[in-house]
C-alpha cells in the first residue's frame, strides 16, 4: 500500500524489523503506544489496524 519494507517502516516508528515482522504474523501484541504510532502512520484508525479476538 506505501510501498514500505519491514525495515523502512521500523525505522520510521522506532521499532526493529522482527516487530513489525511479528506484528503482521500475529505473534507480537504491540502496546497502545505502538499501535497508535502505526494507526497514525497509516491515518487509519486502531481498530483498523488491529482488532480483538472472542478469546481476547
Amino acid at each position: 500500500m506505501h510501498d514500505l519494507s519491514q525495515e523502512d517502516l521500523a525505522q520510521i516508528i522506532g521499532v526493529s524489523r522482527q516487530t513489525i515482522h511479528f506484528i503482521e504474523r500475529n505473534k507480537y501484541v504491540p502496546s497502545t503506544v505502538l499501535a497508535l504510532k502505526l494507526a497514525r502512520y497509516f491515518k487509519v484508525k486502531v481498530e483498523e489496524l488491529f482488532e480483538l479476538e472472542d478469546t481476547d
